[in-house]
């Protein structure tokens, strides 16, 4: 049985949530902590059929004396690199859906400082041992968790994390999710050391809709949980000093005179936060993003958002996205087709990518893997949406790129759906109220050339995101330009999905879907833009996708063979006519 509970601190909008046992949603900014690097080689054992913790391989014993016996060992030969996903690491698995153990040791000399074990993420259910005893479980594969281990560590230790990446019908995903299901501990493993009282949490962004005023909050964790905490941004001349509370929570609004964050100036700040017993500092960008009846405002002006959806792989090695530099590489290709955004799909991607957006000025939609058939009103669904989401604003609210917080992908709208989605909204609002909320919705009403957005969760959204794939999974029923679109909602669209399916290099008729064309391919896109160039309240596009990406479920023996060839780029980087198509379409967009 899963189970996640909680416990509420003052402010409604700062939550932290317990998973199963003492696995804790991350502090913010690890990376601006002092941070010992456990990445590298990891012995495993491959367990296909899931009982190993019925032998104990999470204990890590040895067999001692004539009369032990144990039917596990971690082989020194047998490893896998961390961070990476065990599919491409190993030929035999490939597809595997299952168990593998992990194990590290390492050497700590024990101080005064409290000890945090942190996880970047754990494709999808992790279980960590620490010396032989089970400290915690985490579920959801693309966010942070930590577990304190102050007390726990010694001279000499060991990791021991069984990571199952076995989709669940109640699991988000659930079962059919269309990209490759990359397993293991997919991003960086560190220990993190703090002072005994450390600033946990903080929120440091212009308050909605004022382009001159910061508002946020501080959050210590420790025993001595009041005191005096200084807001410093020295390029603005910010000196600022508040007191926090007796449980460490301390609220704060002051006026800046601010250079403004956007694509075409990133400007970063140095921001500082000193407490009296902890000091962190990170980069921050300051911007306000707004939606006003079918308009988007970035500070205070409409902008057109020239997107493109993105998935964590690295196509050409058939491998997930670990690092700065595959961050580096997604978000190049991104700028070079012409983007100001880039929609995260369809789950929080590596915290590289967020940070690096904030310094290339990049806009991003970020979302949680709530895609197609999920389980809603099933026990325990709610909360572990809720969890993901509030795990995701955690580690990414002071991102200056990220405008968006998407609930959904795909979702058929049902009564429990519905309900689900609309409580998650005002749980996402009382986390941050300074995003925008969207999801990405497919159902809506098609009477011939009148297409109606008629799905009541919109209600609660900023923004609308609609996918529709018009010459590919559904035919023209008029000439694109006759095409009419309306929305009783009046609010601001981005059309999150279009496109088709070719096989780079494969040349030939542009009027016949099932040949697989990049000629075909090219004409979809030169409709669907006569399309979305009438459509009055569209505020941006994000294609699918940008790079052909892997997965198991597309079975053209002939142009799949494993690979959803959507992207307007190859596998291997290589463009597409349709890549050009869009090209043109942006450069033409101030």
């Amino acid at each position: 049985m899963r189970r996640i509970a909680s416990f509420g601190l003052v402010a409604c909008f700062y939550l932290i949530i317990i998973s199963t046992a003492t696995g804790q949603t991350s502090m913010t900014n690890v990376l601006g902590r002092k941070l010992t690097s456990l990445n590298g080689k990891w012995q495993v054992i491959i367990d296909p059929n899931d009982a190993g913790e019925g032998v104990g391989i999470g204990k890590d014993a040895k067999a001692k004396g004539k009369t032990d016996f144990l039917e596990y060992s971690f082989d020194e030969t047998t490893t896998l690199n961390v961070p990476g996903d065990f599919n491409s690491q190993m030929p035999e698995l490939t597809y595997y859906e299952s168990s593998v153990w992990y194990k590290k040791t390492f050497t700590y000399h024990k101080t005064d400082k409290r000890l945090f074990l942190h996880f970047g993420a754990a494709n999808y259910i992790a279980d960590v041992y620490f010396n032989g005893e089970k400290i915690g479980s985490h579920e959801g594969g693309f966010t942070p968790f930590q577990f304190e281990i102050t007390d726990k560590v010694k001279e000499e230790n060991s990791i021991v994390v069984r990571v199952n990446n076995q989709r669940h019908k109640d699991g988000i995903p659930a079962m059919g999710y269309d990209w490759f299901n990359y397993g293991g501990l997919t991003r960086d493993v560190n220990l993190i050391e703090t002072p005994a009282t450390y600033i946990v949490d903080y929120f440091v962004q212009l308050k909605k809709a004022s382009l001159n005023q910061i508002e946020g909050w501080i959050k210590l964790s420790g025993n001595k949980a009041k005191q005096q905490v200084r807001l410093l941004i020295p390029e603005a001349k910010i000196n600022y000093v508040i007191t926090t509370n007796d449980t460490g929570y301390a609220h704060y609004e002051l006026k800046a005179k601010l250079a403004l964050w956007s694509p075409w100036q990133p400007k970063l700040y140095s921001v500082q936060i000193k407490a009296e017993t902890d000091s962190i500092n990170e980069a921050i960008g300051f911007r306000t993003i707004e939606s006003k009846a079918t308009a988007i405002l970035l500070n205070g002006k409409s902008i057109f958002l020239k997107g493109v959806n993105i998935h964590e792989e690295i196509s050409i090695e058939k491998r997930k996205a670990i690092n700065e530099k595959d961050a580096l590489q997604l978000l190049t290709a991104a700028k070079e087709l012409g983007c100001n955004f880039v929609r995260l799909t369809h789950y929080p991607h590596n915290e590289y990518m967020v940070r690096l957006a904030d310094k290339m000025g990049i806009l991003l939609w970020e979302e949680i893997p709530m895609w197609q058939n999920i389980a809603f009103g099933e026990p325990g669904m709610q909360s572990r949406m809720e969890n993901m989401m509030k795990e995701m604003i955690q580690r990414d609210q002071n991102r200056s790129s990220i405008i968006i917080w998407s609930m959904s992908n795909e979702t058929r709208p049902t009564p429990a759906r519905t309900a689900s989605l609309i409580s998650l909204a005002s749980v996402v609002r009382q986390k941050d109220s300074t995003r925008l909320i969207a999801s990405a919705l497919n159902h809506i009403n098609f009477n011939k050339n009148v297409v109606t957005i008629d799905d009541s969760l919109c209600s609660v959204l900023d923004v609308v995101g609609v996918n529709a794939y018009l010459g590919w999974y559904r035919q023209w029923l008029a000439e694109p330009k006759d095409y009419v679109w309306q929305s009783p909602f009046n609010k601001p669209l981005i059309m999150t999905e279009f496109g088709a399916e070719a096989l780079y290099g494969h040349h030939g008729s542009a009027d016949t879907a099932s040949n697989w064309t990049e000629e075909y391919q090219e004409h979809v896109y030169k409709d669907n833009i006569v399309m979305l160039k009438n459509i009055p309240f569209l505020s941006g596009t994000t294609p699918w996708i940008l790079y052909d990406f892997r997965s198991e479920r597309r079975m053209n023996g002939t142009y799949q063979k494993g690979w959803n060839r959507k992207g307007l780029l190859s596998d291997k980087g290589e463009k597409k006519k349709a890549w050009y198509v869009m090209k043109t379409f942006y450069d033409s967009i101030p």
